[in-house]
Order: structure tokens, then C-alpha cells, then sequence
């Protein structure tokens, strides 16, 4: 798809750790959000790009690239910087999905900035970008009721947290197809 030059562009960023054995845990909710938000719109060839796969595709409102940084979680800025810098994008268009353990699971939080919440994908972000002022979307994990966070956010969900995960995954995707429609992006919690 060609995409036209006078249009502004948006890059939507989802964070997850690359591999098979990481494919449906919770610290990959950033990719699944990128993966439907892909299919809700028409899908299309990914490519290897800025250490990501990276997706083109027209938008609801213009063009769009989603990517999802190949890096592992805490090198996610590296991948981002560098996406950004070659779409020279501007600090108002682009957006970045990712899990969030201080959340109920399937709960969503859409910011315009803040810190990192101790999540190692958006501190490397604020470290390699060296700003806060970034739109994200969070879906909840929640926090372990016992064993490791590691081998919380890395852990495979039951049948029905997968079940909540993938209704917070479709929300995530409303919400994202809402703000690249009407451009406005505004801070938000699901109920």
C-alpha cells in the first residue's frame, strides 16, 4: 500500500519478548494488542525492520505502521528509536501497548506520558527516547497471589484469564482504532 506523504503518520508499538516459548504469556500482551489491531484492519506482509516486525498499512484516518520490537523486553527502546527516527515520526504519533502487573487482568489504562511502572520495556523506551511524554495503553496482569514475578509475567494463563486477557485485548484495539480515526488521543481507564 502506498502511503501518501502529506498524510501524518502513526506508529503503533506493541512489547513482548520474541520466541515461541514467550507467544501467550502475559508479558506479551503489547504483541497480541499489535496482532489483532493488524487483523482488525486488514492484515498485510510483515516485515523485519529497526530490529522489529513491522507492519504498513492504511489506517482508519491514514497510514500506519505497527511494529513489534524482536528485542527482548528491556531492550524495546533501542528497536523504537530507531523505527522513529527512520519514519521520522513526531513525538505526538506514536503510541506503545504493553502488559501492566499493577493492574486487575483485562483492566486497560490509556496515558499521554508517565513513568514506567517497573515495566523493563518502557523504562529502555524512556531511557533511549528521554522522555515520559509518550501515549501508551496498558492491559492488566495483575500481580502474582504467590511464586516469582518473572515467572508471573512470563507464565502462561489459565483458560479463563486467557478468556478475560482476550476481551482486554479487543478493548485495547477499540480504543487504539478510536484514537488513529479521530486523532485525539485522551487518558482513560476501563471500569
Amino acid at each position: 500500500i502506498p502511503l501518501g506523504e502529506s498524510l501524518v503518520m502513526k506508529v503503533v508499538v506493541g512489547l513482548g519478548n520474541p520466541g515461541g516459548e514467550y507467544e501467550q504469556s502475559r508479558h506479551n500482551m503489547g504483541f497480541m494488542v499489535i496482532s489483532r489491531l493488524a487483523e482488525r484492519l486488514g492484515g498485510g506482509k510483515w516485515k523485519s525492520q529497526c530490529e522489529a516486525l513491522v507492519l504498513k498499512l492504511q489506517g482508519p484516518a491514514g497510514p500506519v505502521v505497527l511494529a513489534m520490537p524482536q528485542t527482548y523486553m528491556n531492550l524495546s527502546g533501542h528497536s523504537v528509536k530507531a523505527l522513529l527516527g527512520f519514519y521520522k515520526v513526531d513525538q505526538a504519533d506514536w503510541l506503545v501497548a504493553a502488559d501492566d502487573l499493577d493492574l486487575e487482568p483485562g483492566r486497560i489504562r490509556a496515558r499521554d506520558s508517565g513513568g514506567h511502572g517497573g515495566h523493563n520495556g518502557l523504562r529502555s523506551i524512556i531511557e533511549q527516547m528521554g522522555t515520559r511524554k509518550f501515549k501508551r495503553v496498558r492491559v492488566g496482569i495483575g500481580k502474582p497471589v504467590t511464586g516469582s514475578v518473572v515467572s508471573h509475567v512470563l507464565g502462561r494463563t489459565s483458560r479463563e484469564e486467557s478468556e478475560i486477557l482476550a476481551a482486554a485485548v479487543e478493548q485495547a484495539v477499540d480504543f487504539i482504532i478510536q484514537y488513529l480515526e479521530s486523532g485525539r488521543f485522551e487518558n482513560w481507564s476501563s471500569p
